[in-house]
C-alpha cells in the first residue's frame, strides 16, 4: 500500500513539474510495464518473498511444487 502511495506521489510531482503530456507519457510507460502477465508474476513473486521474510505465515503449508520457483500453498486446517 505504501508503495502505491509513493508511486502516485512521485507521478504527481513529476507530472506537475514536467507538464501533463510528460506525466501521461510516464504513467503510460509504467502501466505498460506493470500490466503484462510476466511483470505481474515477477512483482507478485517479489512481494511474496518479502512478505515471507518479514512475517512468515506459519498457517500456510506447501501443497505442490509446480516448478523450481513456484509452489501452491493453502492454509492449514485449524485444530
Amino acid at each position: 500500500m505504501i508503495r502505491y502511495v509513493i508511486v502516485l506521489g512521485l507521478g504527481y510531482v513529476l507530472g506537475a513539474k514536467a507538464g501533463r503530456r510528460r506525466y501521461e507519457q510516464i504513467a503510460g510507460t509504467y502501466r505498460a510495464l506493470t500490466s503484462s502477465p510476466a511483470a505481474k508474476s515477477v512483482i507478485e513473486g517479489g512481494r511474496r518473498k518479502i512478505a515471507n521474510r518479514v512475517s512468515p505465515d506459519t498457517r500456510m503449508v506447501t501443497l505442490t511444487e509446480i516448478d523450481n520457483e513456484t509452489s501452491v500453498v493453502e492454509p492449514q486446517p485449524r485444530r
